[in-house]
């Protein structure tokens, strides 16, 4: 998920327990150009509604977010990553660390003012974009290791059943790849399956 660039274009979810605080953030955030698509009363069900509200950021505002809170947003942040930025009254170093932990992109105690909530609202979305990128990477880098370790395994497998060293059995596995139109690891997994049947 990428947030729009326009902040105008920005759709907002926000969660506030105050309907009173609400509507001044409301207003705040409509000041700064942003588009409050729906206020809401609690996190329950906040990933289903953020996917249906096509929500690019969730703001979070309350006197002190607490562990039940904190294992609702871990659930959004799994299922349906979004920025997510917690304005708090007051909370303590531990729900903090915690909140930012499990993917929440800014974390502001002691309020809100009308003049900063574009920066902070920016702030979240920036960090947000950052952690997630860095995440793919590795994600990539994962997948890229895993599948070093497939094609290993199917080199020395055709070393074995072929009396050839480590450079023919990938060149092997490269041919059979661009003979059967498919990814070298895709042919190394061929290889090792047919190995395990055979035994």
């Amino acid at each position: 998920m990428k947030p729009r660039h326009d902040s105008e274009q920005r759709r907002i979810v926000l969660v506030n327990e105050s309907s009173e605080r609400a509507q001044l953030l409301e207003q705040a955030l409509l000041d700064s150009g942003y588009h409050v698509v729906a206020k809401l009363c609690g996190v329950r069900d906040l990933a289903l509604q953020t996917k249906a509200l096509l929500a690019d950021v969730i703001i979070i505002d309350m006197e002190q977010p607490d562990h039940d809170i904190l294992d609702d947003l871990r659930i959004i942040s799994r299922e349906c990553p979004r920025p997510i930025l917690v304005f708090a009254q007051r909370s303590d170093e531990h729900i903090i660390r915690q909140a930012m932990r499990i993917g929440v992109s800014s974390f502001v105690v002691d309020g809100w003012s009308g003049a900063r909530v574009k920066s902070l609202v920016e702030v979240a979305i920036a960090r947000f974009e950052e952690n997630q990128a860095l995440r793919e990477e590795l994600d990539q880098a994962k997948i890229s290791l895993a599948e070093r370790k497939v094609i290993e395994r199917a080199k020395g497998i055709l070393m074995l059943r072929r009396k050839c060293d480590e450079q023919q059995a990938y060149v092997l596995l490269r041919k059979m790849a661009m003979d059967r139109n498919e990814k070298v690891v895709e042919v190394a997994h061929s290889v090792i399956n047919a190995a395990e049947l055979l035994g």
